[in-house]
């Protein structure tokens, strides 16, 4: 029975001390996954697209904060106080939220974004200490910094003996000094919370496969392009340099002439300088050919690349952004796809909101004696963007049934998902514009 209380088993993440050994492949862990997280995401195309539209969405998104609200209970005046106080902070910080965001959705690509929070005392806008000037001169205590700390200076994680996150240790690649930052005063936002892993799981891990094939190719297709324009060089030199009793002076001949024929390029630098040589006999000695191309090759290396493409962008189910190059595929298809994506894109911005309602906005209540047992939460507007057409018709096909009765309530969520100005219901079109009255309006 005693052991009820305790906790025997572990989580089973795979680490050495504070460093985690996790993943099945060696080239994917530390730093070495963090250095092919930051290649792919600088140097493939269809990863920085993917990238580009989930980061654009996210900024796009209307992040604010409500005020709490029970079970069937209205927000008080109160709440509604400590939401707009929470919210003030969020707008008062020394980087703008757009920022903050890019900070945290480096996660996507590295797994877990790590951030370190500092407060200040507010007061005001004219102080010269950084750690008092705001926007707001009330004495409270608020959000100066949610500083992002670069995953590459991640040195180590310190654990608890129950195998709980305690801190980060951070490595300065600049002063090369070590920094610890507790758990207490710091952010960790990340993929996902499996096997408790603060370091999460890269969106890209399942694209890693065809990343590191296709760049391959890519790389053995341009050489042979390169070959391909300029000829196959071959060099023709006396055996005596190729003997294995070779002089020092043969041999370097030998590797000037091998320099020469690995560097022929088509460029504008083209051009070789090679000896004109005889033997006693009248023969030539040295000669430097070109071997004309052979044709095609036997794979299609263009679609093995689209291929490749192709599998990185379901990895993230974004391989809609490849509909246009394909020559195929429905519009249909393509909504159905960019579905799926923005649910998952949803999802991310639910776990960043998570991560401020579960600890940033708490501690934040706490240190300024606010009831944390009713705290606001930080949330966000719609991700993707509604047809209006298709909602238009749903609407229509309510009202026509009875099942749904326009009110001032609908009318004004309808001009905000259609991006129209708020209505005066004081000023009701209908005595602006004759014709739109009701159905008693006399028409001239």
């Amino acid at each position: 029975m005693a052991d009820d209380y305790q906790e025997l088993g572990t989580t089973g993440l795979r680490r050495v001390g504070g460093f985690i050994i996790d993943d099945q492949l060696s080239a994917l862990r530390g730093t070495n996954a963090v250095n092919a997280w930051r290649e792919m995401s600088d140097n493939d195309p269809i990863v920085g697209a993917l990238l580009f539209a989930i980061e654009k969405l996210i900024l796009k998104v209307d992040w604010r904060v409500d005020p709490y609200s029970g079970a069937g209970e209205d927000p008080t005046e109160s709440d509604v106080a400590v939401a707009d106080f929470v919210d003030g902070c969020r707008g008062d910080l020394n980087e703008s939220w757009s920022s903050l965001l890019q900070g945290i959705l480096t996660m996507l690509p590295y797994g877990f974004s790590f951030h370190e929070i500092v407060y200040k005392k507010r007061g005001g806008p004219n102080q010269t200490d950084p750690t008092k000037k705001s926007r707001y001169s009330d004495g409270k205590i608020g959000w100066r910094k949610i500083a992002y700390r670069a995953q590459e200076t991640r040195w180590q994680w310190n654990f608890g003996p129950d195998g709980g996150l305690e801190s980060m240790v951070q490595w300065d690649p600049s002063t090369g000094r070590h920094a610890i930052i507790p758990m207490e005063k710091a952010l960790l936002f990340r993929t996902t919370t499996a096997k408790a892993n603060p370091e999460g799981r890269s969106i890209l891990r399942n694209s890693f496969r065809p990343w590191y094939y296709k760049r391959r190719i890519e790389e053995f297709e341009a050489v042979g392009i390169e070959r391909d324009l300029a000829g196959l060089p071959i060099a023709y030199v006396p055996p005596a340099l190729l003997s294995s009793t070779a002089t020092d002076a043969q041999r370097a001949s030998l590797n000037a002439i091998t320099e020469i024929v690995q560097g022929i390029k088509r460029n504008e630098q083209e051009g070789v300088v090679f000896p004109l040589a005889y033997d006693e006999a009248g023969n030539e000695m040295f000669r430097l050919e070109l071997l004309s191309s052979g044709g095609a090759r036997q794979f299609d290396t263009d679609k093995i690349i689209a291929r490749y493409d192709q599998r990185i962008a379901m990895t993230t189910l974004s391989d809609f952004i490849l509909l246009g190059h394909e020559a195929v595929g429905s519009f249909s298809l393509g909504s159905s796809k960019i579905d799926l994506f923005t649910t998952a894109i949803d999802a991310w911005a639910r776990s960043i909101a998570d991560v401020f309602n579960d600890h940033a906005i708490p501690r934040l209540l706490k240190l300024n004696g606010m009831d944390t047992a009713r705290c606001p939460k930080l949330t966000y507007g719609d991700i993707g963007a509604v047809d209006l057409t298709v909602l238009g018709d749903f609407i229509t096909k309510l009202a026509q049934a009875g099942a749904l009765v326009p009110d001032e309530g609908l009318e004004d969520w309808l001009r905000e998902l259609a991006g129209l100005p708020p209505s005066d219901h004081s000023s009701p079109m209908s005595s602006l514009i004759p014709g739109l009255g009701g159905p008693d309006e006399v028409l001239p």
